[in-house]
């Protein structure tokens, strides 16, 4: 049986840090009033229509309420919102955007829309008896998402980002839309593309996303390997040859680890039932 992923929802802003939510990704919009917290050693002052997201809440820290302030918010374990997500690269410059500045402006008919992807989360969390509950969470939490995506593309288009570090990060996401970690996932190859050493890629990368640099090279190399794989006409060494694995043991180690079954079980489970 597959793994039932725990969902939450909640209008209680001091609970937002519980430890128990420490492997989630929290959506928070603020209703009315105003509040604060520190993420990422910097503070933000939220108000009504703002929205909050911030994966692995656990990160922040002295959080403040005015008497009037209402929220409401859903978190979900952050590794099922990020399979969900499709192959574009925008989800994955929006995290690091996220990361240095979680909190975006909405109006108010992003804040209705946003406010009924949670009403319909919070509604459905209670189905876990139904065969396809992970499915019908997921296509629901994926909706939420792309109501996310345009007010955050919205703020990305205004903002500008010229520091050094800044564009390092923006560089190396350049390079891995181009689909090259398809034969290339070591992070000495993309350091030396970027004129940099791999510590210094390493640091720049992990201070400003909060991720680490192979994390984004697997999460642009699975969605390749799930094609390859979804290809029936290629078998599983011509895979392994295509994309530079220098072993076929280690190309299975490789699936198993990303995919949670060899390439083999991988493939049978593409199969009609």
């Amino acid at each position: 049986m597959p793994m039932i992923v725990d969902f939450q929802y909640s209008n209680d802003f001091l609970a937002m840090n519980a430890p128990e939510l420490s492997d989630t990704c929290m959506h928070l919009l603020c209703m009315a009033g105003e509040g604060s917290f520190v993420f990422n050693e910097r503070c933000f002052h939220i108000v009504r229509n703002d929205l909050v997201v911030i994966p692995m809440p656990h990160r922040v820290s002295n959080l403040a309420a005015h008497a009037d302030m209402q929220v409401e918010w859903f978190a979900a374990d952050y590794k099922f919102l990020q399979n969900l997500l499709p192959s574009n690269n925008y989800s994955i410059g929006g995290s690091i955007s996220l990361n240095q500045d979680p909190v975006i402006k909405l109006t108010d008919e992003q804040v209705h829309h946003l406010l009924s992807d949670f009403h319909r989360l919070r509604d459905r969390m209670g189905d876990r008896h139904l065969q396809f509950y992970r499915e019908l969470m997921g296509s629901l939490c994926l909706t939420m998402m792309y109501d996310i995506f345009e007010p955050h593309a919205q703020r990305e288009a205004t903002d500008t980002h010229t520091d050094r570090t800044a564009y390092i990060v923006k560089q190396l996401m350049t390079l891995l839309s181009t689909g090259i970690s398809r034969t290339e996932r070591d992070v000495s190859y993309y350091a030396e593309r970027l004129n940099v050493s791999p510590k210094y890629l390493s640091a720049t990368i992990k201070r400003v996303t909060g991720h680490s640099v192979t994390s984004y090279i697997d999460r642009h190399t699975v969605p390749i390997l799930k094609d390859y794989l979804g290809d029936e006409r290629l078998s599983l060494t011509q895979i392994a040859d295509q994309m530079n694995f220098a072993s076929l043991s280690y190309f299975s180690r490789y699936c198993t680890k990303h995919l949670g079954k060899s390439p083999s079980e991988y493939r049978q489970s593409l199969q009609p039932k």
